[in-house]
């Protein structure tokens, strides 16, 4: 218990202070335009305040990943804390936080248009392929997963096939329409619902005295697998995702003003890591490793969560909670199409005033996934956790790169760059749907590479810097709101 709370503490002093350093470190300029009045459009580009914000990129950045993940990473034991703890403030709270400045920096610009001016032509190509193969598949699961707990909330004459035809009747909508009138008006609500659901399960677990574990470095996984690297893959949203790379953009495009970034991107990961703290503490308090196992193979994710909620806040507020998670991976699977559309248009560079022009382009996304729904969930996951922190890792390198051209301190994003590279290239190396090497040459090969992909990092900055190579960091610096 003493472990549970002393991490929640760290995890909110970790925004005051290491999140006020790394907001020193970017340099805020509230007097610059941000890309929501200077690119005006009335559909993405639309200023919105910080409250509205905020709760917007929350729900689009924690889908079931704060929640499935961690009760999944609850099979480590207590070590699962740590990572939370230490990935979220140092990791995936300034990965959050970069990638939606140095958008806003850059006309709202998403991953791939920044991995090509930062990286390299070639990266813009291979990392606008990524990022929509990695949409796809949150999109396919944040339908499947949510619509499992509603089919457990629902008469039995509703189909699960009626339940994912509803979410994607709204998926489509909301991919569709300006972001103001769905998206910007409905997720303050459902904000509010994700924060009360999460305070009242941690809450439960405090004041009914659930044991939740103290702090160990013991790998409790009762199938015996190594913590490195696959408790860093198996929880991601909790800690550091690449998604959301693909989502701060989206909340980059409707910020008013520089300095609200600190809360919208980096304060919004914090909040997400809580949430991650209490459904690991969960999963860890009210059922014992083999009993998770069990559970998890039987039911997956969404059978200890209806557990977890009923037994904690009895029927009715059970219901709400579970009601509250539902709503977490809805609200990401939108943003989710909404992202990749915006991201193709940017490739092939069409305008999104015209909804002819949003219409064409984001529904063979949508057909693609329904096709995806008819895959296996946990096979479904395993792709997406590889091709999630793959893409972190590109998100923290474009960071890095960004900071050195700026002179700026670098090892901020560079620390947890060469971590993740290390640790999602020994997955690679060595997963069943990787390459399937023995773990010891995984390892050596990870090293390997990840050395190489960091020296490759300092030798291309201090060439371009000391070429005087002229490179626009950030655009329309001479505008002023």
């Amino acid at each position: 218990m003493i472990t549970f709370l002393i991490a929640i503490a760290i995890l909110i002093i970790g925004y005051f202070t290491y999140g006020k350093f790394v907001e020193k470190v970017f340099g805020i300029k509230n007097e610059r335009l941000t890309p929501a009045y200077s690119n005006g459009d009335g559909v993405d580009y639309v200023p919105m305040d910080t409250k509205r914000n905020s709760m917007i990129q929350l729900l689009n950045i924690a889908g079931v990943g704060p929640i499935f993940g961690p009760i999944m990473g609850a099979l480590y034991g207590p070590v699962a804390f740590i990572w939370i703890v230490v990935g979220c403030i140092f990791a995936g709270a300034v990965h959050d936080y970069l990638t939606g400045m140095i958008s806003l920096r850059n006309r709202g610009a998403h991953l791939p248009e920044l991995a090509g001016k930062f990286l390299g032509k070639a990266f813009k190509h291979v990392v606008n392929a990524f990022s929509i193969l990695l949409l796809l598949l949150v999109g396919t699961v944040f339908v499947t997963a949510p619509a499992a707990l509603i089919a457990d909330l629902s008469p039995a004459w509703i189909t699960m096939g009626v339940i994912i035809a509803a979410i994607f009747i709204y998926y489509i909508a909301a991919t569709l329409l300006p972001v103001d009138k769905i998206i910007g008006r409905l997720y303050p609500i459902f904000g509010a619902l994700l924060v009360v659901s999460a305070i009242g399960v941690g809450g439960a677990l405090v004041v009914q005295g659930h044991p939740i574990p103290e702090i160990t470095l013991q790998n409790m996984h009762p199938g015996g697998l190594a913590i490195f690297p696959l408790l860093f893959l198996t929880i991601s949203c909790g800690a550091l995702s690449g998604f959301h790379a693909t989502q701060s953009p989206i909340i980059s495009r409707t910020t008013q003003k520089e300095s609200q970034g600190r809360k919208i991107f980096y304060g919004m990961m914090i909040l997400e890591g809580i949430i991650a703290m209490i459904w690991a503490a969960a999963g860890m308090a009210l059922f014992s490793g083999d009993n998770l196992n069990e559970i998890l193979a039987a039911g997956g994710p969404a059978a200890i969560v209806r557990e977890v909620s009923i037994t904690t806040l009895g029927a009715i507020g059970g219901t709400l909670a579970i009601i509250g998670v539902i709503v977490l991976p809805i609200t990401s699977g939108d943003t989710a199409f909404r992202s990749a559309r915006m991201i193709i248009a940017d490739y092939i560079k069409v305008g999104q005033k015209k909804i002819t022009n949003r219409l064409w382009i984001a529904l063979p996304l949508f057909v693609i996934s329904i096709v995806l729904t008819q895959i296996d969930f946990n096979l479904l996951w395993r792709y997406f956790s590889w091709a999630n922190q793959s893409t972190a890792m590109i998100a923290l390198w474009v960071g890095a790169m960004y900071l050195a051209l700026q002179r700026k301190n670098y090892w901020i994003a560079v620390v947890p760059a060469m971590f993740i590279t290390m640790a999602t290239t020994t997955y690679i190396l060595n997963a069943e749907i990787g390459l399937r090497l023995p773990i010891e040459v995984a390892y050596a090969g990870a090293g390997l590479f990840t050395l190489a992909v960091t020296a490759a990092f300092f030798y291309s900055s201090r060439k371009r810097l000391a070429s005087g190579e002229f490179i626009v960091v950030d655009e329309e610096l001479d505008k002023t709101a």
